[in-house]
């Protein structure tokens, strides 16, 4: 329960008068980037509001979204969140010192904004005003529409080949090319 909020770096890509724009080159903490981001390079003031969403489900659960893992399901911190919330069982992601110190219906609210700060497309999620006012009243919230990055996958079974215990993890290489800037 020690939050570390930090400058992603993104601050210089665009300029102070933009509300939108697209780039060539795609900057970021992989996790926190809004779906039209990191496929097509469109950033908007609605990205910035899918980041602060996915902090707010990382604070609520007590959990990271990258590297998220939950028995018997495959997928990320907004995947959990959503089939909870579908489910009717949307307080189970609240961790559990929240759940012995905190108030549950403002947890509640806090995943029900949250969940509204990462849906799909940018025009369905709330502007970061309407974010603040939502987290400071007890006004009536839309129903959130489906997030953006769910990977509907089977849950991760280990290989059960002979002589495999399945403890062992397979490593994966990526290489990157260096460019000055």
């Amino acid at each position: 329960m020690n939050p570390k909020i930090s400058d992603f770096g993104m601050a210089r890509t665009c300029g102070g008068d933009q509300t939108e724009a697209n780039t060539n080159r795609i900057v970021g903490t992989y996790g926190y980037m809004a779906p039209e981001y990191t496929t097509d390079g469109l950033f908007s003031v609605k990205s910035d509001v899918f980041s602060f969403g996915i902090v707010l489900l990382e604070v609520i659960s007590g959990r990271k979204n990258r590297g998220f893992y939950h028995a018997n399901e495959s997928g990320n911190l907004i995947e959990h969140a959503w089939r909870l919330w579908t489910e009717g069982n949307p307080s189970d992601i609240v961790d559990d010192f929240l759940v012995e110190t905190g108030d549950r219906p403002e947890q509640l609210r806090c995943i029900h904004i949250s969940l509204l700060c990462v849906q799909q497309h940018p025009e369905e999620r709330p502007s970061m005003s309407s974010v603040v006012l939502m987290l400071g009243s007890h006004n009536e919230l839309p129903s959130p529409k489906q997030p953006g990055f769910l990977f509907y996958n089977k849950p991760f079974e280990a290989d059960s080949s002979p002589g495999n215990d399945g403890s062992s993890s397979r490593n994966e290489i990526s290489l990157s090319t260096l460019e000055a800037r």
